[in-house]
């Protein structure tokens, strides 16, 4: 790693936020870091530091650009590129915050960053007029459960979408469901969305639900073993699925049909592991679901393809 200038001759020597995020870029770049916490650029990581440093809108660069920094916000900034360079940590960690789809998150390193595509699918399926082609009526739709909850980023998009939803979120991680708590505090959920700490189903007791959605930890042995320092900043837990990345999901698949309502369905996020997924479960009607960045790496089963009711099976 080079050598970097000191902070203060950092803050004199730049002046405008243009200043900063070429400099930033120049490093980021430099120095080889890892991204894919949000950004997947020294560009767009640069820009996100910055823009949320100074909680600016972090889609919006233009007006900006040329705008006379205070001294104290170069000062901060120029700590923040700094660290984000020595110390590896994603730049959500440095600034506190994450968005999906814009909806912004409190994260710290308690939690995964939010960069879940069941959020992207849940804006694309039910953000326009008609209605979903495959997932229920959002209106329908009394009970959700969200499995793995982490910051309770999914928890808190679906209860948006589902407004006559009761919503519930779990996650192992105490750690994690502390965060999940500023979050739903902080979007004024009390009262509809209810956290549980515990393994999977198992807190819920005979619980049911018209849908589960999950994103688990899918990484397997062999890539947990070489991930960029960025993913090691993370709460392991989060990431580790097991020798193929889907120890997680399979118990999912095993103890989801307990908990749905006939009707109902999971929603799940797996990865690469698609085809190993496809072996294993020959009789399971999955719905691969797609995104503009991933192709098969998210599932929708129904309740009875699952053996809920009368169960479905491929043709």
């Amino acid at each position: 790693m080079a050598d970097l200038a000191p902070i203060e001759t950092i803050a004199d020597e730049l002046v405008t936020l243009r200043d900063f995020w070429r400099y930033a870029i120049t490093r980021f770049s430099a120095e080889n870091l890892s991204f894919g916490h949000g950004t997947s650029t020294a560009t767009d990581d640069a820009a996100f530091l910055i823009l949320d440093s100074l909680d600016l809108p972090i889609d919006t660069l233009d007006p900006f650009l040329d705008a006379r920094l205070t001294r104290p916000e170069r000062l901060m900034l120029a700590e923040r590129i700094h660290q984000r360079i020595t110390t590896r940590k994603p730049s959500a960690y440095l600034t506190g915050r994450s968005y999906i789809q814009g909806i912004r998150f409190k994260v710290d390193e308690r939690v995964i960053v939010p960069r879940s595509y069941i959020g992207e699918i849940l804006f694309s399926e039910y953000g326009g007029e008609d209605e979903s082609l495959y997932l229920p009526d959002r209106f329908a739709v009394e009970s959700v459960v969200d499995i793995c909850t982490g910051s309770g980023c999914l928890a808190i998009i679906a209860a948006g979408f589902f407004p006559n939803a009761e919503i519930d979120a779990v996650d192992l991680s105490p750690d994690a469901l502390e965060v999940a708590k500023i979050n739903v505090a902080d979007h004024d959920l009390e009262g509809r969305v209810e956290l549980y700490q515990g393994d999977l189903f198992e807190p819920l007791g005979k619980k049911k639900y018209d849908l589960i959605i999950t994103n688990p930890p899918y990484v397997d042995q062999e890539e947990m073993a070489v991930l960029p320092e960025e993913y090691q900043r993370e709460p392991a837990m989060a990431l580790d699925g097991g020798p193929d990345g889907l120890d997680i999901v399979r118990r999912i698949l095993r103890e989801a049909p307990r908990h749905l309502n006939p009707g109902g369905g999971l929603m799940c996020e797996i990865g690469t592991g698609r085809e190993i997924i496809e072996e294993e479960y020959p009789d399971l009607d999955f719905f691969w679901l797609d995104t503009a960045e991933s192709e098969g790496e998210v599932f929708w089963i129904t309740a009875e393809a699952l053996g809920v009711g009368e169960k479905k099976r491929k043709k």
